[in-house]
């Protein structure tokens, strides 16, 4: 294990304000298309940098082809059981997509260059997935359609997945932001927007706690809420918002690690959704947290 100190250190702020500088920009499949494709080829080329073994998920959408970029470091003792790191590259018509998801990107990509240099006893996959948002706004069930192909190539070629961790929206926070709650949550949520959400279901409970045990042992100043749903999350929709939820669909272990986006953001999906307006502070300790915890379930190898 690393010491307590050691992630605290090697997170860049700068190298998250940078990925979201270079990736800020609507990224739409109809809208921009090659901005969509300049961002899926940002993360391969960061990815490839730091020496992953690249590949790409080619699927079809409305006769189209998209691309999911998987980055991969081969785990040493047990290279067919996984953890997955994930964020989504797209962003709906209107808006810059800065918070949403441009900062779970940079963090994804930060994380895997903090984990360059180790070596692990399983496998970890970094992966930029497309097509997250709704392909109609008036239909909130037509997202998630590059996880869902994603799953799909995953079954198909006997994935062994000991867990996934979803970065979807993960830098908009602080101690003057107003804090609601979405219909159904019984749990206590702060009136406050200066925490960071995971949400899990029942199955997921490992990947929940070894987050929580991340943030007492490397980031005990981030403040954190965790909301386990049961079943697949179908009683709370608002807790399947994310390509975590695919994954619930064909029984994994994910969950999604949120600023819970339009629950305190009044830039959600709105132009002004800019790097100005985010606490890149926050989205460090955040990837320091996830980073504990993508360690704890990888493993170093010894």
């Amino acid at each position: 294990m690393f010491p307590t100190e050691f992630f605290g250190e090697v997170v860049s702020v700068d190298q998250i304000r940078s990925h979201i500088r270079a990736l800020e920009g609507v990224r739409h499949p109809v809208a921009a298309p090659e901005a969509l494709e300049h961002a899926a080829d940002y993360i391969k080329m960061s990815l490839r940098v730091l020496e992953y073994e690249m590949d790409e998920h080619r699927f079809l959408d409305n006769s189209r082809h998209y691309r999911n970029i998987i980055g991969t470091r081969r785990g040493l003792y047990y290279p067919n059981e996984s953890i997955v790191v994930l964020a989504h590259y797209d962003t709906v018509a209107e808006s810059p997509g800065a918070d949403d998801n441009a900062s779970g990107v940079a963090v994804m990509l930060e994380i895997a260059s903090m984990l360059a240099e180790c070596q692990f006893e399983r496998t970890i996959h970094f992966i930029g997935v497309s097509l997250e948002e709704n392909e109609k706004c008036d239909e909130p069930c037509s997202g998630t359609r590059g996880s869902r192909a994603l799953t799909a190539h995953v079954r198909e070629n006997g994935w062994n997945i000991e867990g996934v961790f979803v970065l979807e929206s993960v830098a908009y926070a602080g101690d003057s932001i107003v804090q609601t709650i979405p219909l159904g949550v019984t749990i206590p949520v702060p009136d406050v927007g200066n925490f960071i959400a995971i949400i899990g279901n029942e199955r997921s409970k490992e990947l929940t706690e070894a987050f929580a045990r991340s943030v007492k042992r490397y980031r005990a100043d981030l403040s954190h809420i965790v909301l386990e749903v049961p079943g697949n999350g179908e009683v709370l929709p608002d807790s399947r918002r994310s390509d975590h939820a695919p994954f619930w669909d064909e029984g994994f272990k994910a969950i999604m690690i949120t600023d819970t986006t339009n629950f305190r953001s009044p830039h959600y999906h709105q132009p002004t959704d800019t790097l100005e307006t985010l606490n890149l502070e926050f989205a460090a300790k955040v990837c320091c947290a996830t980073a504990g915890a993508i360690l704890d379930m990888a493993r170093l190898a010894k």
